[in-house]
Order: C-alpha cells, then structure tokens, then sequence
C-alpha cells in the first residue's frame, strides 16, 4: 500500500464514523458531477462540519488531507464556492496551532493547486496566509520574499481589505526585524487603505494594537500607545471569545502603559473596571505585581514578579522588550537614590547595595554619566571610586550683562537715526 493510500484510507476511516450517508465518500471518488444542488449544498455543509470536528479533536493530518481530497469536488462548483470552502478549511487548519511544519507545506500546495486552476483571488489569498505563517514561525527572510509582489500586485487589482492585511503584517514582520521606519511606513499605508473602507472590529483592533506597539517602540510615545492599546482591547471585546487572547494581550499592553507612564496607580482601576473584570487570572496578576514593583521604586519586587509570572511576561516579545526599558528606569532610579549623598563613593559599595554584579553597576554608571543623568567621573586608579561632582548654580551675571549691552545698542542706534533727521 502506498503512502497516499495510507493517507486516503485514514481519511476513510473518519468519513465513515461521521458520513452516514455517503457523500463526502462521493467526494473523494470524484463521484459528484451528477450531484444536483441539494447535494452539492449539502456536501458544502458536510465538508464544513467535518472540518469543524477534525480542528476541534487536533486531527491536523486528517484535515490536511480532507483539503487535499475534495479537490476534484471543487472542480464541480463555482470558484467562489470553492475559495471560500478552501480558505475556511485552511483557516481552521491554521487556527490548530500546529509546529509539525504541515502548515507551511499545506499552504504551499494549496497555492500551486490554485495556480493550476487559475484562481487568482484565491490563490493572492492563501499567499496572504502563507505570508501569516512566515511571521508566526520567526521565518522572515521568505515572509519578505512573498510580501513585496504581492502588495505590488494587490495594489493593481485593488483588493483593498486584503491589501490591508498584508500591509499589516508586512508593518509587524518590520518591527520584528528592528526596521522601525520601514514598520511605521507600512503600518501608515495599512491605515489608509483602511480609511477608504469598512474594517471589521478585528482588523481595526489589529490596526490599532499596531499603532500602540509602534508608538511605545519608536518614539516611547506611551500616551498615544495607551489610547492605541484602549481602542484595540474594546474592538476585540466586540469579537466574541475567540478572540480572547488578543483581547487580553491588549488589555496588558494597555496597563503596562499606564506602568510607563508612572501611573501604576491606575492599574489596579482598570483591572476592576467593567471592560476587564471578566479577563482576571495570572495575567492581570504579573501587571499588577509589576504596577507594584514601579510604585515602591524596587527592583527586588520587579526581578521577583518577573521570576513568578515569566510565562505571562517573558513570552510576549513586546511585554519584554517594555519590560527592559522600565528595568532600566527602576535600575537608574535606584541608582541615583544610592550616590545621592555621596561626593565620592565606591562603585562595589554601590553594586553591594543594590544588590547586581560589579561590571553591571559600572557599566550603567558610565552610561548614566555620557547620558548627563548625572555629573561625574568613574576613577578607577583607586579600585573604581565614583566622583560625583557638584551642581554649579549658574551665574547669570554674564547673561544680565550682554542684555544691557544689547539693549543700550538698540536705543543708541534709536537716538542716532534720529539725530540724523533733525540735522
């Protein structure tokens, strides 16, 4: 028996159990040319139903193949039918969350067999998902590949809202790869294509979660993010629970901004405000545990929240990438606090008290120091001794003086033009 055999008879072995009455066996032996429209109806609904089951019972290999085998059956109906039966059965696909590697190849052959038919909607459809994948799996050098000639050629066949789609991934494919020009270039062109059209509550969430990830990562503009993060949290709360994570994902970026923003007071409000009562658990915990950490100005409590809840911190890239900046802020703070009283002060006396390996401490000082957070020298003639110079209260003597000058020069200049005039 062959592989495909093999394949086909476990498909087999699932129709049977859930196909009383022999159609989609029909399907797959290429038997539904003489099939009238209630029976084409009724396979669509069949083949849906199918689907549904496989995803929910993580049967990746046997929907795989179910896309492949009800090929000859797409044949037979019209081609919007069959784009909208293929991409819902890749979506579910997709939806299962599967890293055997079939997603990438599935897609692949999806879009060959599109090719072949000449589906080009479809076809510039499943190139939009592949493109998804790339993302999901960190595969950016082919992502990029895909994304170029397909906006190119979106643009000219004017398919706005799939254009937007890919213009957002393309802008997120960017901010992963550090480009944030490029990112916010992308994410500038999304938008306006989106102006010109209706955009669901997902897309328009997905919009603005984007914008809110650009402003904090570029401009650390947290004002403008929160907003972003606000309007992106109520559109996926619009969108039912299968949109849970994403609502949840915008709901902690939207705390940490206010975290930020050095409002960690706000947090604990809006975690008992209506909107997000209904999304409590670890979650909302670690950025209350974080809220906590910035108001008493502790790195022990923000290395230990961080500790307790890496999962709902760590995995989330751009919660981490925030995470580092105000790891940094705290760092600095404490930092300052410690030398405050000090003209002259050991630097392992520093990294003693704060409670961090020596070559960290002097390495932030430095930086503190070119930053002009503080005025100072690090003399490391005398086994690294921090020299922190006064504030010199400026002496505005000079300033006052040329002032006077200038204004005595005006009114000189004033009396000799008028002495011109009279003689």
């Amino acid at each position: 028996m062959t592989a495909m055999e093999i394949e086909h008879s476990a498909v087999d072995s699932v129709l049977n159990q859930d196909d009383p009455h022999g159609l989609l066996d029909r399907i797959l032996k290429n038997d539904m040319k003489t099939a009238n429209e209630d029976e084409v109806k009724k396979a669509e609904s069949e083949i849906l139903m199918l689907a549904s089951k496989l995803s929910k019972t993580g049967k990746s290999k046997e929907l795989a193949n179910l896309i492949r085998y009800i090929r000859p059956f797409l044949s037979n109906i019209s081609k919007a039918k069959a784009a909208k039966i293929v991409q819902t059965l890749v979506e579910k696909f997709l939806e299962m969350n599967t890293t055997s590697g079939l997603e990438v190849d599935l897609c692949k052959e999806c879009i060959d067999w599109a090719k072949e038919e000449k589906r080009i909607f479809l076809r510039q459809a499943l190139e939009a998902k592949l493109l998804s994948v790339y993302y999901e799996l960190k595969d950016f050098d082919n992502a990029l590949a895909i994304s170029g000639p397909l906006l190119k050629e979106l643009k000219k066949m004017d398919d706005k809202n799939l254009l937007v789609d890919v213009q957002l991934i393309e802008s997120k494919i960017y901010h992963a790869l550090g480009n944030l020009p490029k990112s916010r270039a992308s994410l500038t062109s999304a938008r306006t294509t989106a102006n010109s059209i209706y955009c669901s509550p997902r897309v328009q969430g997905s919009l603005d979660l984007q914008s809110g990830i650009v402003h904090a990562s570029e401009g650390k503009d947290f004002n403008t993010a929160y907003s972003y993060f606000y309007e992106a949290f109520e559109a996926f709360e619009t969108c039912g629970p299968d949109y849970r994570v994403r609502t949840i994902s915008a709901l902690k970026y939207t705390l940490l901004s206010k975290v930020m923003l050095n409002n960690p007071e706000e947090v604990e409000s809006l975690i008992i405000g209506k909107l997000a009562l209904k999304y409590g658990g670890k979650d909302l915990e670690a950025l209350k545990a974080i809220a906590g950490a910035n108001k008493n100005r502790s790195l022990s409590l923000f290395q230990q929240a961080r500790e307790t809840y890496r999962s709902e911190l760590m995995d989330d890239p751009i919660i981490k990438m925030l995470l580092e900046t105000l790891y940094d802020k705290l760092l600095e703070q404490n930092l300052l606090r410690i030398i405050e009283p000090y003209s002259r002060i050991q630097i392992h006396y520093v990294a003693e008290s704060i409670k961090l390996p020596l070559d960290v401490v002097e390495k932030k000082l430095s930086q503190m120091i070119l930053d002009q957070k503080f005025n100072g020298i690090i003399d490391q003639s005398d086994g690294g001794i921090l020299i922190v110079f006064e504030e010199e209260t400026p002496n505005r003597t000079f300033d006052t003086s040329i002032n006077i000058i200038e204004c005595m020069s005006k009114v000189m200049d004033t009396l000799y033009i008028k002495s011109k005039k009279l003689s």
